[in-house]
């Protein structure tokens, strides 16, 4: 579903189109607001007070003040309603830009000094459109200051993609400019599969994508595309990165040092697709079968198909290394299903022909009149090398960086 944007008029005189035109530009890159710009110019017979109650149609209101648009004397009896008390009534946001040396009044607030537009003003009134206020943070290591500004001008003031090496200066940047953003996703890339970084960030947005990678990588890149998200990739390959960030709308930052993946020893879903990953871990055959049905339960329950099938697969072929026909059968029925389910039929067809004939006890499922010839069946999954026998032992997990503490 797509968002629907905030709308915002400016109210200014017709000498001020180019400050109100920046002013703009800034906003809808930075703040995912449209912007009505050519209907908020103060037309000849008009004047600011008539343009702002014209304003209220939108769901928040600019008054840019200039020499040009504030009168002079202006006594309060003649704004306050159109500037104070309509716009409350109405639940309409207003905020008023100072954009010169005039002398607007002081009780009409938030007010934004713009004159000469600063770009630390500017940001201030983006942080107030996106949430209704702004809150400066300040900078921890003044020896990043300058990346921290950099990534600002690249990726917090407009839609883009940055990459920089170490993760630091990106968790800086995170914390300086999150007022910036919807929402900060940290994705952590390494060692793991894209189908799994697919059905984490889906899972951390609170998207339910059941489809396979291809359908889950445009399902997510239509839902950031309209809103304003900071997607940091911490590790991610040049691969990963130009799948997994969005086209517009929000921004990636990409952190490609390399850190080893040590996810919790908790059974999570994480947990044991990193142990099939990494098959040694558990040299305990009954224990590999009962974490493979924990996390197809698991990657059920979220609506994560892809990963299920991701991890059926694995399993699979380990259970082919191991000549285990309940295994095989198990795991391709589930395959099966799955592959039902994303109306990828002839693949399953032929993954159901196997099962059947190879590997089921019982009686085979209907199969097409015509069966397949040997060279259209579906392949077997990648035979698994046979896994170093090793204790599990956990790996310590890294120093995690975290956000905002």
């Amino acid at each position: 579903m797509q968002a629907l944007s905030r709308t915002l008029f400016p109210c200014y005189a017709a000498a001020d189109r180019e400050i109100a035109a920046r002013i703009a530009a800034f906003l809808e890159a930075g703040a995912g607001v449209r912007v009505l710009l050519a209907e908020g110019e103060i037309g000849p017979g008009e004047d600011l007070v008539q343009k702002a109650r014209d304003a209220l149609m939108a769901d928040i209101v600019l008054v840019l003040f200039s020499r040009h648009s504030l009168p002079s004397p202006w006594p309060r009896y003649k704004w306050e309603a159109a500037l104070q008390t309509e716009p409350i009534e109405e639940g309409v946001r207003i905020a008023f830009l100072k954009c010169d040396d005039c002398s607007p009044p002081r009780v009409l607030t938030p007010q934004f000094d713009l004159a000469g537009l600063p770009l630390a003003a500017l940001r201030r009134l983006k942080r107030w459109v996106r949430a209704g206020a702004y809150i400066e943070a300040a900078i921890h290591n003044p020896d990043l200051a300058e990346q921290v500004e950099a990534l600002g001008l690249a990726i917090a003031d407009r839609p883009g993609t940055a990459a920089i090496d170490a993760p630091a200066p990106a968790l800086e940047f995170a914390r300086v400019f999150r007022e910036d953003f919807e929402s900060v996703i940290r994705l952590e890339c390494g060692g793991r599969s894209m189908d799994a970084l697919a059905g984490d960030l889906a899972t951390q947005l609170g998207l339910r994508l059941e489809g396979d990678l291809e359908a889950n990588l445009a399902g997510l890149r239509s839902f950031c595309a309209d809103r304003r998200f900071l997607i940091w990739l911490e590790g991610a390959s040049a691969e990963e990165a130009q799948r997994l960030a969005p086209e517009r709308g929000s921004s990636t930052l990409i952190s490609t040092e390399l850190r080893l993946e040590a996810p919790p020893d908790d059974g999570s879903l994480r947990d044991i697709q990193h142990i099939f990953r990494h098959p040694g871990m558990v040299d305990d055959w009954a224990e590999l079968c009962r974490l493979a049905r924990q996390g197809h339960r698991l990657a059920a329950e979220q609506g994560r198909r892809a990963e299920s099938f991701e991890l059926m697969g694995q399993w699979h072929a380990l259970a082919e290394v191991r000549g285990d026909r309940k295994i095989l059968e198990e795991s391709a029925r589930e395959m099966v299903w799955i592959l039902e389910g994303w109306d990828r039929l002839e693949e399953a067809r032929r993954m159901e022909y196997r099962r059947a004939i190879e590997w089921a006890d019982q009686m085979a499922l209907p199969i097409p009149v015509t069966t397949p010839p040997a060279s259209q069946l579906a392949p077997a999954p990648p035979a698994a090398v046979e896994a170093v026998e090793e204790k599990r032992v956990r790996m310590p997990r890294p120093e995690q960086y975290s956000l905002f503490s």
